[in-house]
């Protein structure tokens, strides 16, 4: 969409050289972006011990989170309306190559941005990765259709404030679900002792819910669960691996068993979200 904005303010000015730039730097960004995804994908597949992919996943979705609240702060102070973009696209025209820097580093960013949300995305809630990248590619260009092909108007700052409140969501689940991966480090790499206790079962819960079963109690409704058959468990719908909670667990990082730890950090870090949302 900002690209879009640059685009047309570049054509309603005649600046054909600059539009030129501009499409140099969206292709060297897409090409950096890739080589970036297929780098992270790399340095991933060549991790064997299961206690150090989930340290990396912890880590690389706590990461990520940061960037998304850079996100939040950045879509409110820069791109909260037209006018804004074409002061900073005209200002770039005065040097030859400053347009193509100015896409080139708004395409980068939102990359490697992309990239990292994928990759927390894929492991957070696998079943839904597919639908939800090609969902939001979809949505993504039908925008696109409307504001520069329609020619419709678009109050890009009321529409950057849904979106970021989104992306607290979003970015909270992320904090919530690198914790849990912090967790499944610690107690598959047999670290417990170093946080002083001795088995998992000593990890304090603010609440341990609706844990797979093999064999369905009397008073339930079958309707509520999934036969897993490589488990040989019943998993209900709510659960994180069931089908409704595997989408909240990819959305807002919804757990069945989270720790205390991870629970305050999710408290944390969306009223942390809510106040730069709030304040820009």
């Amino acid at each position: 969409m900002i690209i879009g904005i640059i685009f047309t303010i570049l054509k309603q000015k005649s600046l054909a050289l600059h539009i030129k730039f501009l499409w140099l730097g969206v292709v060297a960004a897409l090409i950096s972006s890739v080589a970036f995804a297929f780098g992270l994908e790399w340095v991933n597949g060549q991790i064997e011990n299961e206690s150090i992919e989930k340290l990396m996943e912890g880590i690389l979705m706590i990461v990520t989170a940061g960037f998304v609240y850079y996100v939040i702060f950045w879509l409110s102070k820069q791109v909260s309306s037209s006018q804004e973009i074409e002061n900073q696209t005209m200002a770039s025209t005065a040097k030859r190559w400053g347009v193509f820097w100015m896409v080139y580093f708004t395409i980068l960013r939102e990359g490697f941005e992309t990239v990292m949300f994928l990759f927390s995305s894929e492991n957070m809630s696998a079943s839904y990765f597919y639908l939800n990248f090609f969902l939001g590619i979809v949505v993504a260009v039908f925008l696109g259709y409307l504001i520069f092909i329609q020619g419709r108007k678009v109050d890009l700052r009321k529409f950057f404030k849904v979106t970021s409140f989104l992306l607290v969501i979003f970015a909270s689940g992320m904090i919530a679900y690198g914790i849990h991966e912090l967790e499944e480090f610690v107690v598959k790499g047999n670290h417990l002792s170093s946080i002083g206790i001795e088995t998992k079962n000593e990890i304090g819960r603010v609440w341990d819910i609706l844990q797979p079963v093999s064999e369905l109690p009397e008073e339930a409704n079958d309707t509520w669960y999934t036969y897993n058959a490589d488990k040989g468990k019943y998993i209900h719908l709510l659960h994180d691996k069931g089908s409704i909670g595997s989408f909240l667990k990819g959305f807002i990082g919804y757990n069945s068993n989270p720790n205390w730890i991870e629970f305050i950090c999710w408290l944390t870090s969306f009223g942390f979200g809510i106040y730069l949302w709030r304040k820009y």
